[in-house]
């Protein structure tokens, strides 16, 4: 196929709105203990067990020093956790009756009133028990019983009869993690530490109703064009009676189609096709508004509402496109007819204890990534199929979702039971997210392909290269499972339920499901970091589209030291290198470091230059990526966010502050950018726009000195095509720098549209190390115009990564970690203050320079 296809009209989860069905929560007065032992203590639910210890004070805080190896113990061991709740007559007289398990995580047997009603043994499904006839009038007692994931799944290990391959994410010498359906990442991984939870991890409710409700919808759009959008709702029934029910759909609160439909005993399915006039489209962010309908879907019994229920969709259309080309197969997509370039990052979940994640939490983490021009936001294949607030802000501010399923760097078993259980958990998800604008793609696993390229070590008789592991038998076990869970049950699930979305077998992946060629499909390039390669090979290993790259950074000091004591200040300590996962981590930020710059004077000067290295290393690639639209079409940074406080790849630390690479993640993904490349004989620019219309503007190019004495200088009318990269300049490096000495002086590009500076970029000679560097003598106003609070800063000389931080206070910035040039005032809005006395005493300026010694 040269492009998978899909016009889908996508709807936000029911926002119920219930005329008959009551749903009663069950998160009172819960208590839990290990398994017959000591009393029982208050519990939270949702929640987990290691976090009611903590509040409990039976543990010290997990994350603190290296608390971390003090608490293996805990999932080794059982748990139970139970309640009591009333229960009126007016619940006991409805038809039905269900208990309703959101998330248990993951091996739970629960018993109503002594009764066991279900087995639980998957974190990504929801649970559900009719109880008609258990429960009781007045109290009833509400037990769950869960199982240590390490020994439930030590069996499975045990009776394989082979090893299957496993990454070292998973931090025990058991690799246990993949007979479970569990977050991977809860095993450790090289960014996170291991915390095996167990718990009830979503809401606990009881549904109650009578004649029928209205069990699941789903629309789908099936034309559009600016007239109208034709959809049709297809909705499935439980019917305690027969009946003949009328059936309305509302949109934004008028009425657009009224019909009935006839209903009898049992789960039944129908459907209702309806229209919305001259409709407004949803776009990705940077590319339009956000339209979002209100739609009403209300059921009625001789004209008495049965069951209504409010939802929000975004119409659109989707194409993922791979159209074959001179080069190979591109990979791009195509929203709403336009072809966009992808920006964005990989996100991990935000926490090893997922309940302690608010609302706040998610609103920060996703509106940070829109605050960086980001447009899509990849769900990585060993966290977990995330909460709908998750995915409903995704819809709200424009970012595209490409969703993994929760397989992630090894091979899985292949029986029966399992392959089940897989297909359930698919089916559920891919239902239940198929309704939201944002989901754009569905990816089958993460790195497996790729990994078992590395793995396989023989050869077949004809001497072709096969994918064998210890040997041929196991190896066909192993791959006869990988086939039946990524090329069977998945993409059915996908096919059958996902309203369109594509299917995507493996990131990363060649078109036709092949290994990672660079020629199509998508590709990780991990050469930069793990390879030990320099920042420069960015430049020459683009495929059509990068799903991942990245590179390590510290957190800064207020980070560190909610872990961490002064004495541990030392980045050898056993705490920090408790709080990095990488097995090259340390030691390979240091060797870079000491390629680019000056080693820093002191720890705090660490953290900084590590984060200004990340930056510097990132924005390399980043702007690489977008220089060589429309080969490559997407850039998603590993990664957005941390689990827990810890030198990683992230951009925002585990308490959302942003790093250096985040400011700038924001200006590389603006768009319009003007971006530097190089030889050792000549420079070039060009300039990128992701504007749908052509731009005219005025190049300006700058040599200029640390003193900023303009010594050169250059204009020229431009004209760069929609949605386009185009170079506009070049230049001999021996001509520019005319016996000038090559680290006192720098290019600077700026696009200027009217009086308006557009995008802008600077272009150093030598590495930063080699620069010759002063003092700048930076000053700095706080300004308060408007109901705003600024910072005003000037220098005498160049100053290089300059980063504003108020003490005590988690503010953002305009831009931060910049090159303030003299002569010029540069004002930075600070966000989140009220008052100039708020930051006058507390705020410090610093610059690449004060992290090196006198």
């Amino acid at each position: 196929m040269k492009q998978l296809k899909a016009i889908v009209l996508f709807l936000m989860y029911p926002l119920m709105i219930q005329a008959q069905e009551t749903m009663i929560p069950i998160h009172a007065n819960w208590q839990f203990r290990q398994a017959g032992k000591g009393v029982w203590l208050p519990a939270e639910v949702p929640g987990t067990v290691h976090t009611d210890l903590l509040k409990n004070n039976k543990i010290d805080d997990p994350y603190f020093g290296t608390n971390e190896k003090d608490l293996q113990w805990i999932e080794n061991e059982d748990w139970e956790y139970k309640t009591t709740f009333h229960v009126d007559s007016d619940v006991l007289v409805k038809d039905n009756i269900r208990l309703d398990f959101q998330g248990l995580d993951t091996y739970a047997d629960v018993y109503l009133n002594d009764s066991l009603i279900l087995e639980a043994n998957n974190m990504f499904r929801s649970w559900q028990a009719d109880v008609e006839g258990i429960l009781k009038l007045g109290e009833n007692t509400l037990c769950v019983f869960f199982h240590s994931p390490i020994k439930k799944t030590k069996p499975g290990y045990d009776d394989l009869g082979y090893t299957l391959p496993v990454s070292s994410n998973d931090q025990a010498e058991k690799k246990l993690s993949v007979f479970t359906r569990k977050a991977p990442y809860h095993f450790g991984w090289d960014w996170g530490p291991r915390f095996v939870t167990s718990g009830i991890w979503r809401p606990v409710e009881l549904r109650v109703w009578n004649t029928a409700r209205i069990a699941d919808v789903s629309v789908e759009l099936r034309s559009l064009d600016k007239n109208t959008a034709a959809l049709i709702a297809f909705l499935e029934y439980d019917v305690a009676r027969p009946f003949v029910g009328e059936i309305e759909i509302l949109v934004d609160g008028v009425l657009v189609k009224k019909t009935s439909a006839e209903l009898v005993h049992g789960n039944q399915r129908g459907n209702v096709s309806f229209e919305i006039k001259n409709p407004e489209l949803w776009w990705p962010n940077g590319l339009g508004n956000q339209k979002l309908y209100a739609i009403e879907i209300v059921l009625k019994k001789e004209h008495e509402i049965i069951q209504s229920k409010k939802i929000r969709t975004g119409l659109r259309t989707i194409e993922l496109v791979q159209e074959d080309d001179r080069h190979g197969s591109g990979f791009f997509f195509r929203v709403n007819g336009k072809q966009v370039f992808i920006k964005g990052a990989n996100y991990i979940p935000q926490d090893n204890f997922l309940t302690r994640i608010d609302k706040n939490r998610y609103e920060h983490v996703l509106q940070s990534a829109v605050d960086a021009n980001m447009n899509m936001i990849r769900v990585w294949g060993g966290g977990i199929y995330e909460n709908e607030i998750f995915y409903d802000l995704c819809d709200e501010k424009g970012l595209l979702v490409w969703q993994d399923f929760m397989f992630s760097c090894a091979m899985y078993p292949g029986d029966s039971a399992f392959l089940n259980n897989i297909k359930a958990e698919a089916q559920e998800n891919v239902k239940r997210l198929r309704h939201h604008p944002g989901l754009a793609l569905w990816c089958g696993n993460n790195e497996i392909l790729m990994m078992w390229k590395d793995w396989r070590n023989n050869a077949n008789e004809e001497g072709n290269q096969v994918p064998l592991w210890s040997n041929k038998d196991d190896s066909l076990r192993i791959v006869r499972a990988y086939n039946d869970i990524f090329k069977n049950i998945l993409p059915e699930a996908v096919q059958g339920y996902g309203n369109g979305v594509p299917y995507w077998e493996s990131s990363p992946m060649a078109k036709g499901g092949g290994f990672d060629d660079w020629k199509s499909g998508d590709s990780h390039y991990w050469g930069v970091w793990w390879g030990r390669e320099p920042f420069e090979s960015y430049r020459k290993n683009i495929g059509r589209f990068m799903s991942e790259y990245g590179f390590q950074s510290f957190p800064e000091l207020k980070t560190i030291k909610t872990f961490s004591t002064e004495e541990d200040w030392d980045i050898d300590s056993e705490v920090m290198r408790a709080h990095q996962r990488s097995s090259i981590g340390n030691k390979t930020i240091a060797n870079y470091m000491d390629e680019h710059f000056i080693m820093p004077k002191d720890f705090e000067s660490f953290l900084y230059l590590s984060q200004l290295l990340q930056a510097e290393g990132v924005k390399v690639a980043m702007e690489a990526h977008r220089i060589k639209k429309p080969y490559n079409m997407g850039s998603l940074v590993w990664q957005l966010n941390d689990c827990w406080p810890v030198a990683s790849w992230s951009s925002l630390d585990y308490y959302g502050r942003w790093k250096a690479l985040h400011y700038y993640i924001k200006k590389a993904f603006a768009k319009n950018l003007v971006a530097f490349e190089s030889t050792h004989e000549e420079v070039k620019i060009f300039m990128v726009t992701d504007e749908f219309e052509d731009l005219k503007a005025t190049l300006i190019v700058e040599l200029v000195d640390f003193n900023g004495k303009v010594m050169l200088t250059e204009e020229r009318k431009i004209k760069v095509r929609a949605n386009s990269s185009e170079e506009l300049w070049d230049g001999s490096i021996k001509e520019l720098l005319d016996k000038r000495r090559k680290n006192q002086v720098y290019l600077r590009a700026k696009i200027v549209e009217g009086n308006n500076l557009i995008a802008e970029n600077i272009f150093l000679f030598v590495p930063h190390k080699m620069l010759d560097l002063d003092d700048p003598n930076i000053k700095y106003d706080i300004i308060e115009q408007d109901g705003k609070m600024f910072v005003e800063l000037r220098s005498d000389k160049t100053a290089f990564g300059v980063s504003i931080e108020v003490a005590e206070l988690d503010l953002l910035f305009s831009d931060n970690y910049f090159t303030l040039h003299p002569k010029e005032t540069k004002r930075i809005e600070v966000l989140g203050v009220l008052q100039s006395s708020d930051i006058r005493n507390k705020l410090t300026v610093r610059s690449l320079i004060d992290c090196y010694s006198n």
